[in-house]
């Protein structure tokens, strides 16, 4: 494998203390003193006047070369990245880090991150692949990404539940570990990544794109082979049934957990311990953190909310939604 045209930098042992003070000192203080609902609505409401003023797709006009891969946070980001980029350089790409072969502008706006991936003005990825096309990856809702009728977009979505479970791990970091407070938090419009129900519905509105190819994390699961050739045919990339069954190899959870350091981030305070990138990638596992009732609490508030913001997202095909309670059935009944 030869040497990156880009090198990453991580943040200097100075900047991980400082990370580390401010998450353990001084942010875990005032959750503590005050109300942390509060606290993460100023947050949250920071993030949104940040990214209104300083978007770092501002100025970008996708062009045919650019696949988008678009998620809310912890919804098979880097597993659909890696189906796409394998894709493009015909089940044979290598890299010391996915982030070297993909922008992820996100990170602009993410502090310590900067200079995590590979500048989105870098086109060495595209010059690489022999479909002539690289990807490009995002957290950021529909409507703060730049459009273009000659991209594509690659969109994923999973079910809320595991959602929560799957970030309540990977950000281990963070100063709050109520999983009560984190459940109030994710239902909410105060999540410091942004809103599960807000992001679905965006995206959702996109589907009859003909640029646009909307997926679950529940059929990817359930059909690999099929979920390749369908990204195959979206992207229009020539490739045979070897090339297909390399991509799927290379796909795998299995295979994927093995080379995990090349999709895994930043040790970013020195003395917490390494967080886990893939920790499961499985569908329907929210019960290991999260009571019935809990589960039913969530599946209710995203309902919910979803009509509350008009989308007709089919949540029932998309994520498995908790049965009522014997209780609650016999209530009815009566």
């Amino acid at each position: 494998m030869s040497k990156p045209a880009f090198q990453r930098k991580p943040p200097p042992l100075l900047a991980q203390i400082a990370m580390g003070v401010m998450m353990d000192g001084f942010l875990r203080l005032f959750i503590k003193l005050g109300n942390p609902n509060r606290v993460f609505a100023a947050l949250s409401k920071r993030r949104a006047k940040e990214l209104a003023t300083r978007n770092p797709f501002a100025g970008y006009l996708p062009t045919k070369h650019d696949v988008f891969v678009a998620c809310y946070v912890k919804s098979g980001t880097n597993w659909t990245m890696q189906i796409a980029h394998q894709l493009l350089n015909h089940g044979k790409a290598e890299f010391g880090h996915i982030h070297e072969v993909i922008p992820w502008p996100d990170t602009k706006n993410m502090g310590p991150m900067r200079g995590y991936a590979v500048p989105l003005e870098d086109e060495s990825a595209l010059r690489a692949s022999p479909e002539g096309k690289r990807v490009i990856k995002t957290h950021f809702d529909w409507e703060d990404l730049p459009y273009s009728e000659d991209a594509r977009y690659i969109i994923v979505i999973r079910d809320p539940k595991d959602v929560f479970v799957s970030a309540y791990h990977f950000f281990s970091f963070f100063p709050v570990r109520s999983v009560d407070l984190w459940i109030k938090l994710f239902c909410s419009d105060n999540m410091f990544f942004g809103s599960w129900g807000k992001s679905t519905a965006g995206y959702w509105a996109q589907r009859s794109r003909p640029n646009v190819l909307l997926l679950s994390f529940k059929s990817m699961k359930r059909d690999l082979p099929g979920t390749v050739r369908k990204i195959a045919d979206f992207l229009q990339v020539r490739t045979d049934e070897e090339t297909i069954q390399r991509v799927v190899d290379k796909s795998s959870f299995e295979y994927m957990k093995t080379i995990e350091d090349k999709f895994g981030v930043w040790k970013m305070i020195p003395w917490r311990s390494h967080v886990q990138m893939m920790r499961k990638g499985a569908v329907g596992g929210s019960a290991e953190l999260l009571s019935p009732d809990q589960q039913r609490q969530m599946d209710a508030y995203f309902m919910a909310e979803l009509k509350r913001l008009g989308s007709d997202f089919p949540y029932e095909e998309f994520c498995n939604v908790t049965p009522a309670s014997d209780r609650a059935e016999h209530a009815g009944a009566a």
